[in-house]
């Protein structure tokens, strides 16, 4: 399998002016052994966040809870000054206790502490795209959450909205209360709870990136995954990859890893064009 070049990859609009390219870049492995921390090998990590974007990545995705603050201060100290057509969207909403504890917190006064402080880690005057980590509900009204970064959208410290692990109900309530141009839910070929929410995303052409894409655990041993890598002399994640790529036109798949080795393997998945039977086989495998 060869390489494509970045001008060729297939490209998807978010929000009607922010065109990227399919195959972004979640900085949540760059930190530390349960998303704590400092990366065991700071200078790799920098290497990753450079590599990704010589490699034509021009969406990096990324949360004020992964560290907390670490992926984002990395981001900024590999990448400033950014290329002018990089897209960093990142989130707030969730509080860490502690390596791999994870719980929200949707007050308003917290979300807007958290996004001014992630313009400040990442050195922005503006958030390309802030998205809602996780809903506070029921603690919290989802309509005040949103609310409060429709706020910050007008302040122009946001320039379009997100959310994340959301129902479609949940969607529907963001989005009577802001126009919301993402939706980042778990999505992969063996894990497709979210699959009305992705229809509802093409409908609306709205992008939709699925986190947790490469099916960790789950297909080493998959003989039909394996066949089409043998076929395609790929690797069973860049099949992984290709699957979503093909799946719609509004998956923008954003695997993440801490090594330059692991993103230059994922980054060659947009060189692998599935046929429409191996798609069809790989998802009905899967189900």
């Amino acid at each position: 399998m060869t390489d494509v070049s970045a001008q060729t990859r297939p490209t998807l609009t978010i929000g009607g002016d922010l065109t990227v390219r399919r195959l972004g870049f979640g900085a949540m492995r760059i930190t530390g052994r349960g998303i704590w921390g400092a990366p065991p090998n700071h200078d790799e990590a920098i290497a990753v966040l450079r590599r990704a974007v010589d490699l034509g990545v021009n969406l990096i995705d990324t949360a004020d809870a992964y560290g907390p603050d670490v992926s984002e201060r990395l981001i900024a100290e590999a990448l400033v000054p950014y290329p002018s057509d990089l897209v960093i969207a990142t989130k707030g909403g969730m509080l860490r206790d502690g390596p791999d504890r994870w719980r929200p917190d949707g007050r308003p006064e917290h979300l807007r502490a958290a996004c001014e402080a992630s313009l400040q880690r990442l050195r922005l005057e503006s958030i390309a795209v802030y998205q809602l980590h996780r809903p506070d509900d029921p603690r919290v009204p989802l309509a005040e959450s949103v609310g409060a970064l429709a706020d910050l959208q007008l302040e122009g410290k946001i320039h379009h909205l997100g959310v994340c692990n959301v129902t479609e109900t949940q969607l529907d309530e963001a989005c009577r209360v802001a126009p919301m141009v993402s939706v980042q839910n778990r999505y992969s070929r063996v894990d497709r709870q979210s699959e009305s929410l992705l229809a509802r995303c093409e409908r609306d052409g709205r992008a939709f990136l699925p986190w947790a894409p490469l099916e960790v655990g789950r297909i080493a041993n998959d003989p039909v995954i394996s066949d089409v890598a043998d076929a395609h002399q790929a690797t069973p994640h860049q099949v992984a990859l290709a699957w979503l790529l093909a799946r719609s036109p509004v998956i923008l798949p954003i695997p993440g890893t801490g090594s330059v080795a692991h993103l230059e393997e994922n980054m060659r998945a947009a060189a692998l064009a599935l046929s429409p039977e191996e798609v069809a086989r790989l998802a009905a495998a899967a189900s």
